[in-house]
């Protein structure tokens, strides 16, 4: 079971305590699972038939921590991005430095007073992007009978983007190869659809003349930094933007392309983990090996420390995709061609400095 820090991660899902809210998903018929070869001493599967699922999923849960994910966005977007700044301004007296005795939450009510429309857009549209992902993964769980939950969203209010993304689970282990393929492509492309024209509108109404200011600024993946020069005035290509030049269609766009890219890495049961399986087969267990070795040695040699903690506990959960019902399922030509052609997507939404 894995359950990552990213936007749209499936994991397998537990029994729900007694007394939460539940619903059934339980379909009317039945589909096939696995019985587990075993080669090479790795398990592989082979088709059987199994019965429907049954078991029900949460609600109470998902409800609270989407509620909770709307707090920390809203305020995430009337403080301008650096809520950690506004928190701490409630600690300490900023004329002299020093502690103050207690909590004054005056900064906070006046960034809500000040932002709020900012707060709300942005929310709005992070939001959006999100559950669209995740509906993604959803409705075709739904579609292959496949017992699903609803999203988990990660709230995160001192983040800058105020949110950790959000997760699904998904019995995973009821799917065959093809499925899987279409279960984790099926989410990055839904959230790509609603992230692109809002970073496309973000990207239109950037104020790069202003200077940069607040101290921090955003890496621009391809994909951001092809639309800025398509949509401005700007004459050479703009790498990175002050946090103080962007507005909230721009910086949940930027968000929704950030957490695309960082899901479509072709290792574990991200995203993109679930396409490389779904392409080649056991074979993506090398992939994911060779990828996590290039990622220590990129955080080596460019001292980007901030993703060391994500790589360990890839490399604690496992870099190996487990097995499917069916490995030998064929793939068809149109999911061969969609499938190489979504490898580009961490190269084009992913920027590795992202927040400095």
């Amino acid at each position: 079971m894995m359950k990552s820090l990213s936007s749209s991660t499936e994991v397998q899902d537990e029994t729900p305590p007694t007394g939460e809210a539940e619903t059934s998903l339980a379909p009317s018929s039945p589909a096939t699972s696995a019985e587990l070869a075993v080669e090479d001493g790795v398990e592989y599967a082979t088709n059987s038939k199994r019965s429907a699922p049954t078991r029900p999923v949460r609600l109470r849960l998902p409800i609270i921590l989407f509620l909770l994910t709307c707090v920390s966005t809203f305020f995430a977007g009337t403080t301008r991005w650096m809520p950690q700044e506004t928190i701490a301004r409630c600690f300490v007296d900023t004329m002299t430095g020093r502690p103050i005795e207690g909590m004054d939450l005056t900064p906070v009510r006046r960034a809500v007073l000040a932002h709020w429309d900012d707060g709300l857009i942005y929310m709005l549209c992070m939001l959006g992007i999100l559950f669209t992902h995740e509906m993604g993964h959803f409705a075709f769980a739904v579609y292959y009978r496949i017992r699903a939950s609803l999203p988990f969203f990660i709230p995160m209010p001192i983040a800058p983007i105020g949110t950790m993304g959000a997760v699904i689970a998904l019995e995973a282990h009821r799917a065959n190869r093809r499925e899987i393929f279409d279960l984790g492509l099926a989410g990055p492309i839904a959230g790509l659809i609603v992230a692109l024209p809002i970073l496309w509108y973000g990207s239109q109404n950037l104020d790069l003349q202003q200077p940069p200011s607040g101290g921090v600024n955003l890496d621009l993946p391809l994909a951001a930094r092809w639309m800025i020069t398509a949509t401005t005035e700007a004459t050479e290509q703009v790498t990175s933007v002050s946090i103080g030049q962007v507005n909230p269609f721009f910086m949940a766009g930027w968000a929704g392309l950030f957490f695309t890219g960082l899901n479509m890495m072709p290792v574990s049961q991200l995203d993109g983990g679930h396409v490389t399986y779904g392409l080649f087969g056991r074979y993506a267990h090398w992939i994911a090996r060779i990828f996590m070795v290039l990622v220590f040695a990129y955080i080596s040699y460019t001292l980007q420390f901030q993703w060391m903690l994500m790589a360990i506990l890839v490399l604690m959960l496992g870099t190996d995709h487990p097995p499917s019902s069916d490995d030998s399922v064929a793939m068809g030509w149109h999911r061969w061609l969609i499938g190489l052609l979504s490898l580009a997507i961490p190269i084009l939404c992913f920027a590795p400095r992202a927040w400095f």
